[in-house]
């Protein structure tokens, strides 16, 4: 999540991800190329051109962070197999794990049936959440009712 704090936690982007040799698998990312035109298309971006990137931990299926990407964040994402996220309260690029060694490792990303979120399922070293816990939801659970299924209900 973006907070001042995340900021002690992970440095920004800018250096490592804009240099023409980061890596692509095998192969070299071309700097600064543009965003997938079909891709950029299918997003569906709030008023300050972003949109929700959930991450997930490939294995277990954790639900580890929100994050924010706008159109460059997702073709780093998706051309270096690292995650960039863009924060909000700082205006600027940051890829996760930069200083504090917990890097996000892209293993698949999806958009959601309207086009307005994202699912990056990554292997993440050590915590995900600038705090230090697994998650950013580890321990912040909200009283809610919580109802089950019932056969007679016809569910």
């Amino acid at each position: 999540m973006d907070s001042p704090a995340s900021a002690a936690a992970d440095s920004p982007a800018s250096t490592a991800a804009d240099s023409p040799l980061a890596a692509v698998g095998e192969g070299r990312a071309a700097p600064h190329a543009a965003l997938d035109p079909d891709i950029a298309a299918a997003l569906k971006k709030d008023d300050a051109g972003l949109v929700a990137a959930v991450v997930q931990q490939y294995d277990t299926l954790e639900v580890l962070m929100l994050g924010w990407m706008d159109e460059e964040a997702l073709r780093r994402t998706l051309s270096t197999g690292r995650v960039t996220f863009y924060s909000r309260s700082r205006s600027e690029y940051w890829r996760k794990g930069d200083t504090s060694g917990h890097r996000q490792w892209v293993r698949a990303v999806a958009l959601d049936c309207d086009g307005d979120a994202l699912l990056v399922t990554v292997d993440q070293e050590g915590p995900a959440c600038h705090t230090g816990t697994r998650t950013c939801f580890d321990g912040r659970a909200l009283p809610a009712v919580t109802a089950g299924r019932s056969d007679a209900e016809g569910l």
